[in-house]
């Protein structure tokens, strides 16, 4: 598991660390890794032109050791000085290496740019001339390689007020920072490069986990020998409308695909005729009225993706919500809870998944401050709604209180398209019904629905139809078992 962590927590190990070294070393170890995937993106350093922007903090002492360390190897290393005072060894180390300082003209003869400008414990918009070197950095045709997090981003959140480094490669210190996983700064930090300078003894626990595809594959159901379809777990779906008969299709398409042992569906006549005819295998319960009496045994619903928000999906929403088994409620489902927050008023367990929009009505908030700061909004909205939240997005995270949220490391763009929420809502739900937890549910089914998407689309439009014919492929990657 990848796990990351807020600023405060890395100063805190890394006070931890120093007082045990002889002074300077972790700046040393740091530099060494830095200059080792400079010198890789390089491919050859004798005779390159490598520019460093330097800041007041430890961020600029990592980049001129550095600087030192690829000018001793041939490289040109010039040296743009932005911040009020310089790390004095680190300067006196890169200028006897051969390396010099520079005017901010020097970016345009770049073959490679290092970005050591602000470190972990800044946030906020940057000043300048942080900002304009920012700007000059990024219109140059150079790579940028960030230390530790690019100049703009907030370490602790992902959150950017105005410009930010897009960095090529971020080299990040002693451990992941939780701003490297959450867009928007995840966006601006490209791949990422973890150089281990002994803080892991020190660490406490993390404020962000991403599950790796070993995690996955430890905590998906599998079959045993005395499996039967009941064993394996029977979801109810209660989605659909005469409007939104696909959402139906995709959802029970979701959760046959990924394992669920029987998926009874119950919804009026237009969805229940697509189901029957897109998926023999579905037990369907066509409904003339809002009550899931007759569906039979279930050990978790699906509830809300094209439902309708009128009285007749309230009064059923009501009735699956009144069920003593977990609840995933998405879409349609999430503005009738928005309406009406007693319906969450249950001791068994709810999943929701909502868009940064559906969450905005859920908890008043504003669409566009959700966006900015993604981390903070989830975890608000799992305390206030006493609920697991997996909020979808360019970053998905998953939260349930007292617990690190969990971050999604797959997907692709192309995922964003009509009914692909629909799939996601499928596969959480047939995991439910096996019993996972909402919270493992939750982040398996976004790690699933990732690898699906990027096979489906291998590099091209997809439909969300494919996604879900694309979820065994992608167990089966993520399981290491041959076709």
């Amino acid at each position: 598991m990848r796990t990351a962590y807020t600023a405060d927590q890395i100063r805190g190990a890394e006070h931890e660390l120093m007082a045990r070294l002889p002074e300077g070393t972790l700046m040393q170890r740091a530099a060494s890794g830095l200059a080792a995937v400079c010198a890789d993106l390089l491919g050859r350093v004798y005779g390159r032109r490598v520019v460093l922007l330097v800041g007041s903090g430890d961020n600029g002492g990592d980049a001129l050791y550095a600087g030192e360390r690829l000018a001793r190897r041939g490289a040109r290393v010039d040296a743009i000085l932005a911040g009020s005072r310089t790390h004095e060894a680190g300067l006196a180390a890169l200028l006897d290496a051969g390396g010099r300082v520079s005017p901010s003209s020097a970016l345009e003869r770049a073959d490679l740019v290092v970005d050591g400008l602000v470190g972990i414990g800044v946030s906020g918009a940057l000043r300048e001339p942080y900002a304009e070197l920012v700007s000059a950095a990024n219109a140059a045709r150079a790579p940028i390689v960030a230390v530790d997090v690019p100049s703009g981003v907030d370490a602790s959140s992902g959150r950017v007020e105005g410009l930010a480094v897009r960095a090529r490669v971020t080299v990040t210190m002693g451990a992941y920072k939780t701003g490297l996983l959450v867009d928007p700064g995840a966006e601006h930090a490209g791949r990422v490069e973890l150089v281990d300078i002994g803080l892991g003894a020190y660490l406490p626990d993390p404020d962000v986990a991403a599950l790796t595809s070993a995690d996955v594959d430890v905590l998906l159901p599998r079959p045993g020998k005395e499996s039967d379809k009941y064993r394996r777990g029977v979801l109810g779906v209660a989605a659909g409308s005469s409007r939104f008969t696909g959402a139906a299709v995709l959802a029970v398409g979701g959760a046959l695909r990924a394992g669920a042992g029987m998926v009874r569906y119950a919804g009026p006549a237009a969805p229940v005729a697509q189901v029957r005819s897109h998926w023999p295998e579905a037990v369907v319960t066509e409904l003339d009225r809002p009550s899931v009496d007759d569906v039979g045994r279930v050990q978790a619903w699906v509830l809300g993706p094209g439902l309708g928000t009128g009285e007749w999906a309230h009064e059923l929403a009501a009735r699956v919500l009144v069920s003593a088994v977990p609840v995933l409620i998405d879409a349609d489902g999430l503005t009738l809870v928005a309406r009406d927050r007693s319906l969450l008023r249950r001791s068994a367990p709810v999943l929701i998944t909502p868009h940064a929009g559906e969450l905005a009505r859920l908890i008043r908030a504003d669409r566009d401050a959700i966006e900015a700061g993604r981390l903070e909004h989830v975890r608000r909205a799992a305390g206030e709604l006493g609920v697991t939240v997996l909020l979808k997005g360019s970053t998905t995270v998953v939260a349930e209180e007292s617990r690190p949220v969990r971050v999604n490391a797959t997907g692709t763009p192309w995922l964003a398209t009509g009914g692909t929420g629909d799939v996601l809502s499928g596969i959480a739900g047939a995991l439910l019904a096996q019993g996972l937890s909402c919270y493992d549910a939750a982040s398996c089914a976004a790690y699933v629905h990732g690898a699906a998407g990027r096979l489906a689309a291998d590099g091209a439009p997809l439909a969300a139809a494919d996604v879900a014919s694309a979820i065994p492929a992608a167990v089966r990657a993520i399981c290491g078992e041959a076709p």
